[in-house]
């Protein structure tokens, strides 16, 4: 299968914290891939580094085929690298300069990457506002002018102006209202569907990524515990971390103290699992009473 996108054994190591973990995974064009799991789990690490916002330890990121680690010989090489992958973050209001208003904020990715006229850009920056359900009052708008919506909205269509092959999103939606979320994934779908670019979701939202992807990793401590397609690892889950977020998810019937149960009990056999792994490794051999082992991740 073609890929747009592929990953393989991602490290990523922060002083005796590994926060990625061999992880992998791939990308079809004009995929949908979602990477979930809990806070501290390495699914933002991951995506900064595929972006170029950190540098992995070691691993590859090929992008149609080529090496993004590849070091770049010329400025134009690494603004065809930046254009690859782009990225929309959680907080549109830290992501926007404060002082420019929308038009010269998407103006001045079209001026970046591309050789266009003055009227070009204009009319380029006025069909990507369009694309993203903005018009012409919000194009002459700071970001403090506009509503945490339409600075989403705002960072979509900046992200695409660079014409991506991947566009990720990092919990693009967790600061929004349950209503503006589900007009910003409708949007996001139809952007998927008529520019044809793959999109990797970064979120801890099952519900965000059952509706918007049609794969998913699922990390744990830094480590890939599942994945395949998103309707099979949603509604037939078989590693037992992957079940427990689905549990944590609050709906009728739902018993917290169990839930925070199932969660010890999971750490627990982490760390036996832990402790075996070293024993057949013959770096441990016994375990004297009242010593610890870490749970995995």
């Amino acid at each position: 299968m073609d890929t747009t996108l592929e990953v393989s054994g991602l490290h990523k190591t922060f002083g005796e914290h590994k926060a990625v973990d061999g992880v992998s995974f791939t990308l079809a064009p004009g995929g949908s891939l979602g990477i979930v799991g809990e806070s501290g789990c390495g699914k933002t690490t991951t995506a900064r580094m595929l972006v170029g916002l950190a540098t992995p330890d070691s691993g590859s990121i090929r992008i149609g085929g080529r090496e993004r680690a590849a070091k770049t010989r010329n400025r134009g090489e690494r603004l065809a690298g930046a254009r690859e992958i782009q990225m929309v973050f959680q907080d549109p209001y830290l992501s926007l300069d404060p002082r420019i208003a929308v038009d010269a904020c998407i103006d001045e990715v079209l001026r970046l990457h591309f050789s266009l006229t003055k009227d070009q850009r204009a009319r380029r920056v006025t069909e990507l506002l369009e694309q993203v359900g903005l018009g012409e009052r919000e194009s002459t708008a700071l970001p403090k002018a506009l509503s945490g919506g339409q600075r989403q909205r705002v960072a979509i269509a900046r992200a695409l102006a660079a014409e991506p092959k991947v566009l990720i999103l990092d919990e693009a939606v967790a600061a929004l209202d349950v209503s503006i979320q589900a007009q910003i994934l409708e949007l996001l779908s139809g952007i998927r569907r008529d520019a044809g670019v793959g999109f990797l979701f970064v979120s801890h939202d099952l519900a965000v990524v059952r509706h918007v992807t049609d794969d998913v990793v699922v990390l744990r401590g830094g480590r890939v515990v599942e994945a395949g397609t998103t309707v099979e690892v949603l509604t037939r889950p078989q590693h037992p971390y992957t079940r427990l977020l689905l549990d944590s998810v609050p709906r009728v019937g739902w018993d917290p103290a169990r839930i925070a149960a199932d969660r010890r009990a999971l750490g627990a056999a982490g760390a036996v699992g832990a402790l075996g792994t070293a024993r057949a490794a013959g770096a441990v051999g016994t375990v004297e009473p009242g010593s610890s082992v870490e749970p995995e991740g």
